[in-house]
């Protein structure tokens, strides 16, 4: 194989990044583009290319493709070929697309026409006490009350709100530090940002964000470990130990972390015993663990032979259960907006103990439509026996991405749990050097899979370092997806990745 292209060259590396897309036609809008044969040129969800202006010297975004329709498991642009959906967005389409699940459509027209608002404030609805109940349960009882909302970052922002909160209720009130991890991602407001360490994500927002009460311990990566597994969990509990020690105990309020890690690292699961330790220090020292299950949760991690809902309960670990849960993306399928925030029922026993109420709400919490939605999701997924098939495709997707490209130079690691997998794209094999930011490696992928092989992938780079380096694409299809539909998106994968590596070879 020939030498690749230097990441160090400047002059060598321009042919090697995106080359601005050419000015619209005079007299033609963007509107006009987007619906002419010119909207089949794909693009990156979050779009890194971009259209140069030289006259006004502003850049605008490159036009995203404009969808027809979406059904199964499939995306029909106005122009061009289906594309095969291997990501559901960022793991949310769970259920696929389309009206192939009429049980949800009719559950939420239904609500519509009965009630379709009413104020959390003034009174309660009955899909919302069903849900909280169905929730509850899944968790054997170790929750016990749901706070309803509408995205990820609202339920980590509650979440964090409640164990400041609870703490002074307590008499506590000195209670203001929240540890989390770097290489995370916690949510967009100011306060779930803050608590992420993902670097490149803040760094918009630094100025703003808040450095005094959130402090940062290094993630459970084994793939980037230099140590081996036991002696790097004891480096890990021994960094969460000191933290605790330069803060004291008595001002640290909660941890947050992701039990799989998503979008920061790219599906990483943590190594064994990691869960329990970081539980028996917060337990030690009165400090609140907090799960965000945003990403990995509600069935995305579901493992032979158990089948659980959450991403924590697929551990073998004893009694790893959080003190607080936060739930989106694949709760809904995103039929419609939601998350929930889940405490559990120690602190629920509390609030109705002390007869406290949680100082925290907003116009569409606990919704009833957005309940019943959730409610025949969840329904369809057990009814169909889905958490059955997303362990048993969860494992076919692994072994054949593994197969397919776990010798490929450029790939480093091939991890993830269930539906939940992610590849590392790394510059050298040995050493585990990522390549530059600049480069964009995991949006070339991305482009590459969507424009020449039709499907779809979930890109992100940060995984490896504090400068924002590390690409990874993470495959997250739905939990209804075929063996047939596993093997022909391993097939557009590793032809796309293959495809991306050879163009950055040269003799």
């Amino acid at each position: 194989m020939g030498q690749l292209l230097s990441t160090s060259s400047s002059s060598r590396r321009s042919h090697l990044l995106p080359s601005p897309a050419s000015k619209a036609p005079l007299g033609k809008t963007e509107a006009d583009i987007l619906l002419s044969d010119s909207s089949s040129e794909l693009s990156h969800p979050f779009p890194t290319e971009k259209n140069n202006d030289n006259a006004t010297n502003t850049q605008t975004p490159t036009l995203l493709p404009l969808l027809k329709k979406a059904k199964g498991h499939y995306y029909y642009p106005v122009s061009g070929p289906k594309i095969l959906d291997a990501c559901g967005g960022a793991g949310v389409a769970c259920l696929g697309h389309g009206k192939s699940n009429k049980s949800v459509i009719k559950a939420i027209t239904t609500q519509l026409n009965t009630v379709q608002y009413a104020s959390y404030a003034h009174f309660r609805v009955d899909p919302v006490l069903q849900l909280e109940k169905f929730l509850c349960e899944s968790t054997d009882g170790k929750m016990g009350k749901m706070y309803l909302m509408s995205s990820g970052s609202e339920a980590v922002e509650a979440a964090l709100k409640f164990a400041l909160e609870y703490h002074a209720w307590n008499g506590q009130p000195e209670r203001v530090n929240i540890i989390s991890r770097s290489h995370s991602y916690h949510g967009t407001t100011i306060g779930s940002l803050s608590a992420s360490g993902h670097t490149t994500r803040r760094q918009p927002f630094t100025s703003v964000l808040n450095r005094t009460n959130f402090h940062h311990l290094p993630p459970c990566n084994p793939y980037r470990s230099p140590l081996p597994g036991e002696e790097y969990l004891s480096s890990l509990l021994t960094s969460l130990e000191s933290l605790i020690t330069t803060l004291s105990p008595s001002t640290i309020a909660a941890l947050i972390l992701e039990p799989i890690v998503g979008a920061a690292l790219g599906c990483v699961p943590p190594l064994p015993g990691y869960l329990s330790g970081i539980k028996s220090f917060c337990h030690t020292h009165g400090i609140l663990l907090i799960y965000d299950e945003v990403m990995c949760g509600m069935g995305r991690t579901a493992t032979s032979p158990s089948h659980h809902l959450h991403a924590y309960q697929s551990f073998p670990e004893p009694d790893i259960s959080p003190d607080m849960m936060t739930i989106a993306k694949s709760f809904s399928a995103s039929y419609l907006p939601a998350s929930a925030l889940l405490i559990s029922t120690p602190l629920s026993n509390f609030l109705t103990t002390h007869n406290k109420v949680f100082t925290h709400g907003h116009t569409n919490q606990s919704h009833p439509v957005v309940a019943s939605a959730c409610l025949a999701v969840q329904g369809t997924i057990q009814s169909r026996n889905l958490l059955s098939n997303v362990a048993a495709q969860g494992g076919l997707l692994l072994h054949l991405l593994q197969k397919q490209l776990s010798q490929h130079p450029n790939v480093g690691d091939i991890r993830g749990r269930g539906l939940f997998v992610g590849i590392e794209f790394i510059a050298d094999k040995t050493t585990k050097q990522p390549f530059e930011r600049e480069l964009d490696i995991a949006g070339r992928v991305h482009k590459t899979a969507l424009k020449n092989w039709q499907v779809l992938v979930y890109a992100s780079q940060g995984c490896a370092d504090d400068q924002g380096r590390g690409d990874v694409i993470m495959v997250m299809p739905a939990y209804d997806v075929t063996a047939k539909e596993i093997r022909e998106m391993v097939r557009r994968i590793a032809g796309a990745v293959r495809e991306v590596f050879d163009s950055l070879w040269v003799a």
